[in-house]
């Protein structure tokens, strides 16, 4: 190897330590290690930060403006609560979860189905009581495992479709033709992730959910006069297991029902009180055929959409201080509602309205965006924080939602339109559908991950660039020797290895050239090849920058790069045996 293919290898290795041995964030890992490679003249400035104008770096990130769209309009709730209904435990929720998105996903790319997926299963966890950590590397997976399936299932098969379509000349593999290795391995994968995934992931939270607020509010909610939990249970309506919040009675006709069952049917017009942390009120908010008991809220101008939540301490010379809500006039005064009180982790008896504000009280406040710069030459309260990452679901643009991600799904696998054009009018008519404001979508897009995809493609050019990539491919090549099987086998173990360095396409790229000299020397067809590196590729889960979605749950699970490799590698082994048992039967290699 020549001095550039070295320094790409060392920076490789120091990357790859990096991200297993530590927890520095890998969009700093690889970056850094994209800037050794520019500085040091192994890549141009073009090949080094061509990811960041690549066509599935954007597409990425329009997916993430789409998922916006269907997770503001609540539109995503409207699957993943019949999909997790009645369950109570990991095993069961992740075997719901797993074939639904396995289904989608061999249609539909993997990666605006996790990203769509993704903070709809994160907060239904959260509010079960589960850790996020042990349902969102199965939903990755599970996308994976459908991908290999078919051959738009994931651009890898496509690329490797293309590649083999140039090598030989011929129409390529079939859209389904990837399902007789794909299915096997995907029925496997469904059975290790129902039977391991509790007892191997970690139950781990994200940094930022440490950090949750323990105050117990009282908040008070309605039943609406067409609300779609009329006739149900408190069980079925999903009301009686939420994270940190307890329903503490039910106002009907005058009276009040306290320790309510959770056989107890819902009624129009029914005042739930409940209980509990300020994240699990807020999450309240989001459920569809609730909403505040207070009339106040409708009275305040523009949309509830448009509006924030903040958290207000009341001082001892607060001029609400002493008198009830109602009577303190939020309203009119400064253009707020209160939704919940807290007072020194105590529970408040009696309806909201009723409640006596006292000095030290923590009000849960909705209003309008510039709430707390109207409020700073006031002195009404001691302190206000502003609640991030939280808005009200905008329920009645969901059937539009659900439109636009059909029309994108429709025009990309017909081919109408690309992947990367299709993301794009779907990312703009979410804005332009008021699915999701300007705003959401730009806060939207996950700069890590953005970050992490485009460096990758760099190192992935780097290592094309300076020979590092076939040298290392020639290399493990040659454990296979002149047997068939045995250099399937190496084609496969050297696709994988690179896949878990770099990314899938580039593996693929890197790979399928040599993959293809290596057969022809041997004798083998370039069918059972092109599957053989297509699944080494895609079927990618022992680190997170192998795979986008991957690297998607990351973050949000509170992973380390470790437990990919612990929860991943069986799964992975196993694969990589059954699919190189499998290709020779199936398309045989002499």
């Amino acid at each position: 190897m020549g001095p550039d293919a070295v320094l790409t290898v060392v920076v490789m290795g120091g990357c790859a330590g990096a991200l297993l041995l530590t927890r520095i964030a890998p969009d700093a890992v690889l970056m850094a290690g994209l800037a050794v490679l520019l500085i040091s003249g192994v890549v141009s400035p073009a090949e080094g930060l061509g990811g960041f104008a690549n066509p599935g770096t954007v597409t990425v990130a329009a997916f993430y403006v789409i998922a916006a769209g269907l997770r503001e309009t609540g539109a995503l709730d409207l699957m993943v609560g019949p999909l997790f209904r009645d369950t109570h435990t990991v095993r069961k929720a992740t075997a719901r979860m797993t074939g639904p998105v396995m289904i989608m996903s061999a249609f539909v790319a993997n990666t605006p189905i996790v990203a769509s997926f993704l903070p709809a299963v994160a907060d239904w966890a959260r509010q079960r009581g589960f850790s996020p950590s042990q349902l969102l590397m199965p939903l990755s997976y599970a996308a994976i495992l459908g991908g290999t399936c078919t051959l738009a299932g994931t651009t890898t098969n496509l690329v490797v479709n293309g590649m083999l379509i140039d090598a030989t000349g011929g129409n390529g593999l079939g859209f389904f033709e990837m399902a007789w290795v794909g299915l096997p391995c995907a029925a496997l994968g469904f059975v290790y992730l129902w039977i391991a995934g509790p007892a191997l992931l970690p139950r781990r939270s994200p940094a930022l959910e440490e950090l949750r607020d323990i105050r117990e509010y009282t908040v008070e909610m309605l039943v609406s006069e067409q609300s779609p939990l009329a006739g149900k249970t408190v069980e079925e309506a999903g009301l009686r297991h939420l994270s940190a919040l307890f329903l503490i009675e039910i106002g009907r006709a005058g009276m009040a029902l306290p320790a309510v069952s959770s056989d107890e049917v819902l009624r129009a017009h029914d005042r739930l009180v409940f209980a509990g942390a300020s994240e699990s009120v807020l999450d309240l908010q989001q459920i569809r055929g609730l909403e505040p008991a207070t009339d106040q809220v409708f009275k305040l101008e523009g949309p509830r959409s448009e509006r924030r939540f903040f958290e207000a301490v009341i001082g001892r010379d607060s001029p609400y201080a002493g008198h009830s809500i109602r009577e303190s006039r939020f309203r009119t005064r400064c253009g707020a509602v209160v939704i919940a009180v807290a007072r020194n982790g105590s529970r408040i008896r009696g309806k909201l309205g009723d409640i006596e504000i006292e000095a030290g009280d923590t009000l849960l406040l909705e209003s309008g965006q510039d709430f707390a710069d109207r409020q700073r030459a006031a002195n009404d309260f001691l302190l206000i924080r502003p609640i991030d990452g939280v808005s009200l679901r905008r329920h009645d643009r969901a059937p539009v939602a659900w439109g636009i991600l059909g029309v994108v799904v429709v025009t990309a696998t017909t081919d109408w339109l690309s992947l990367l054009q299709a993301s794009l009018l779907g990312a703009g008519a979410m804005v332009a559908g008021r699915c999701c404001t300007v705003n959401v979508a730009r806060t939207s897009v996950d700069l890590q991950v953005i970050l992490v995809i485009a460096a990758a493609f760099g190192i992935g050019n780097a290592m094309h660039t300076s020979g590092a990539g076939a040298v290392i491919g020639t290399s493990i090549l040659a454990i296979g020797g002149d047997h068939p099987l045995a250099l399937l086998a190496a084609i496969y173990l050297a696709t994988s290895l690179l896949t878990a360095l770099i990314t899938n396409n580039a593996a693929a790229v890197l790979i399928f050239p040599v993959a293809m000299a290596a057969a022809g020397q041997a004798g083998i067809p370039a069918v059972p090849i092109a599957v053989t590196v297509a699944m080494a590729a895609s079927a990618s889960f022992i680190t997170p920058i192998g795979y986008q979605t991957n690297l998607m749950v990351y973050g949000p699970g509170g992973y380390r790069a470790s437990d990919y490799l612990r929860f991943g590698l069986p799964l992975h082994l196993t694969l990589g045996m059954v699919t190189v048992l499998l290709v020779p039967v199936i398309w045989p290699l002499q």
